[in-house]
């Protein structure tokens, strides 16, 4: 699954249109793409996740009760970051997803070659 994290925070007033148009905009990508599109607010406070399965969009938000969200991915110059799927769950909960020392993310191996 692909996750794109917003470096620079959202307008939260706005919903699934106005976060549409920023996956647009500042993520350069197609909020139609089925991937999952994760804004911060402005005072860092809470979280939206914004994904298209095919009929609709899931808009999910996260609003602490107290605190911040203190770690939040940088940017590489294109305003977008991506993150695997363990280190969004680590970023929702309020951990740093860089200091995850989770297995490597698996890959194919092709067995030996036939003789």
């Amino acid at each position: 699954m692909r996750i794109l994290v917003a470096v620079e925070p959202a307008d939260f007033r706005c919903g699934i249109d106005g976060l549409a148009a920023g996956c647009r905009k500042q993520l350069s990508s197609d909020p139609l793409c089925g991937a999952v599109f994760c804004f911060r607010s402005r005072r860092g406070t809470g979280v939206k996740l914004l994904c298209y399965h095919g009929q609709g969009f899931w808009l999910c938000h996260k609003r602490l009760s107290s605190g911040r969200f203190r770690f939040w991915p940088k940017g590489n110059g294109t305003g977008a970051s991506t993150l695997l799927a363990h280190e969004l769950q680590v970023l929702l909960c309020g951990g740093d997803p860089t200091g995850t020392q989770a297995a490597p993310v698996w890959r194919r191996v092709d067995g030996p070659a036939p003789i």
